[in-house]
């Protein structure tokens, strides 16, 4: 089957000025690009199926470099979120936590602990346990297609438990073990989440230890670091210092500075990864357009209170001197869980509970409900996490808008949603990210080119994840395409209504079949799994 894009703009994703040209696809390949300078002397190349694209941007497919789908992927595998907004290929095994690689006991501790992320289905099949069998269920057929970081704090729960313990170094050298049998099997990288528990119990020797190991394969790290409040600045000097010294390609995962004491300080940030790149360091990172950041209710508890099984949590929140232990640092201290700042209850807004007789919380911060029912708002939060057995999301409204802004300018810059797709109202993000790069930022604020956006969206993330023939519209490459009108394409969806599809974009191609027709999903899966290859190349 060959498909003829015809005159469309063509952005290829390597940064350089727009073209108009003719593409065939034949199969899952880009075969031809024909300038249309060459049309007089060969005309139109035939095909099968003809798309008219005047007046529209053909772009590679877009690269989410941050993604929680490994779940939802396989339970909706048309993945409409991400695909009515072109994008084409997803990183997954985030933030240390995911499912795989695991054990029955671990298994069943993750799939309670991410239920916030992911929702955890009684009657789903969790038939795989190694990386590459998870790899090997997205095969059986996927929108998108994923690549997988190995999640440091899954790793770490195998070998040392959920507590907070120093690993031995038997025990490094175990988790090192792993670590080297998941890069074979086909991961790109290792994920760590450094305020999430059991990866914030992890210190740099146990790190350091790992990232040589993944820098023996060709893959990069990619942390969710100690603080991104508080502490960023130190945080993020932290995670430079640690991979230049193991030699190991450093992704910084939401890259962002939210939070009052980071208003302003995104020109420090740059200012530190410039200077180690100077010095021959290897770093790239990933942000999401917008302020609010997202994740679980449970994750601003102090790390002492998350330790262990999700039934130890449940019980220190049940027992009145480890709530005033938990109350100190959430409303005096700080929360090394909460980025080690306190928790500001009107910045809480529940965005979706596992337990239905919660549902009219959603939509309303943590201060709105505590003023509704003349309430103490600590005490709301812990009845919430009781009554929704952890599994309650947040939206976090701390961000700047300044710093957002300068981050994503940065050259090694790539979009990454962070989406998460279940609750009732997910962060917006999931569904609008990459189309609000495109409208919001580029053309309407003008803050980048759309040649350079697009290169954000797919190059960059492309060479970060050393893909053999993905991320830019070139003869020979895969057939990862997305068309779209320039002057139209946005983001619709909102806090409101955050499952609302991308305006402006018509056709998504995934290995040359088309997920994406007119504005419509087609219910194709030709998605598959993308993986490292001896000496570090991905496909």
């Amino acid at each position: 089957m060959t498909t003829l894009i015809r005159s469309a703009a063509v952005v290829d994703g390597s940064e350089a000025p727009r073209y108009r040209a003719d593409v065939l696809v034949d199969g899952d390949r880009i075969a031809e690009i024909r300038p249309e300078a060459d049309h007089s002397e060969t005309g139109h190349p035939r095909a099968d199926r003809v798309i008219d694209a005047d007046g529209l941007v053909l772009a590679p497919g877009f690269i989410d470099m941050h993604a929680h789908s490994d779940l939802q992927i396989l339970l909706n595998p048309e993945h409409p979120s991400r695909i009515t907004q072109g994008v084409t290929t997803e990183v997954l095994g985030q933030d240390g936590l995911s499912y795989a690689p695991v054990t029955d006991d671990v298994l069943a501790v993750v799939r309670r602990k991410i239920a916030g992320w992911n929702t955890d289905p009684e009657d789903f099949d969790f038939s795989w346990r190694s990386v590459g069998e998870y790899l090997d269920r997205l095969d059986r057929g996927i929108a998108t297609n994923v690549a997988y970081l190995v999640p440091h704090g899954v790793v770490r729960a195998l070998v040392v438990g959920w507590d907070d313990q120093p690993a031995t170094p038997s025990e490094i050298e175990e988790m090192q073990r792993i670590v080297a049998q998941s890069m074979a099997e086909g991961a790109v990288g290792l994920s760590a989440g450094l305020t999430y528990t059991p990866g914030m119990y992890a210190d740099n020797e146990e790190l350091l230890a790992l990232c040589r190991t993944v820098a023996e394969y060709g893959g990069y790290f990619s942390p969710h670091h100690r603080s991104y409040g508080a502490g960023a600045m130190e945080a993020y000097a932290e995670m430079v210092d640690l991979t230049s010294r193991a030699g190991c390609a450093l992704h910084l995962a939401h890259a962002t500075l939210n939070f009052g004491p980071n208003k302003g300080r995104a020109p420090e940030l740059l200012a530190l990864l410039d200077t180690a790149e100077s010095a021959g360091a290897d770093i790239s990172l990933d942000t999401y357009p917008y302020l609010p950041g997202a994740t679980t209710l449970s994750a601003i508890l102090p790390s002492w209170a998350s330790a262990g099984s999700m039934e130890q949590t449940l019980d220190r929140l049940r027992d009145p001197v480890a709530l005033e232990r938990i109350r100190e640092h959430l409303e005096v201290t700080g929360s090394d869980g909460c980025h080690g700042v306190i928790a500001e209850w009107h910045t809480l807004e529940i965005s979706g509970v596992q337990n239905t007789e919660l549902d009219d919380y959603v939509g309303k911060t943590v201060a709105d409900i505590a003023a509704a029912e003349n309430r103490d708002p600590f005490d709301v939060c812990i009845d919430i996490l009781i009554r929704d057995q952890l599994g309650s999301g947040i939206l976090q409204h701390v961000g700047h808008e300044e710093n957002v802004r300068a981050i994503m300018q940065h050259p090694r810059h790539t979009g990454g949603s962070d989406g998460l797709l279940v609750g009732a109202k997910p962060h917006p993000r999931g569904w609008g990210t990459f189309a609000r790069y495109l409208g919001h930022y580029s053309r309407d604020l003008g803050l980048m080119s759309l040649e350079e956006c697009v290169g954000h969206l797919s190059g960059r993330a492309a060479t970060r994840l050393r893909l053999v023939d993905r991320g830019f519209v070139r003869r020979g490459y895969a057939a990862d395409l997305v068309l779209f009108d320039p002057d139209t394409v946005s983001d619709t969806a909102t806090y409101a209504q955050p499952r609302q599809a991308a305006a402006g974009i018509s056709h998504v191609f995934v290995r040359g079949r088309l997920a994406l027709e007119d504005g419509r999903l087609t219910g194709a899966t030709a998605g598959r799994s993308l993986r490292r290859e001896e000496g570090g190349a991905v496909r």
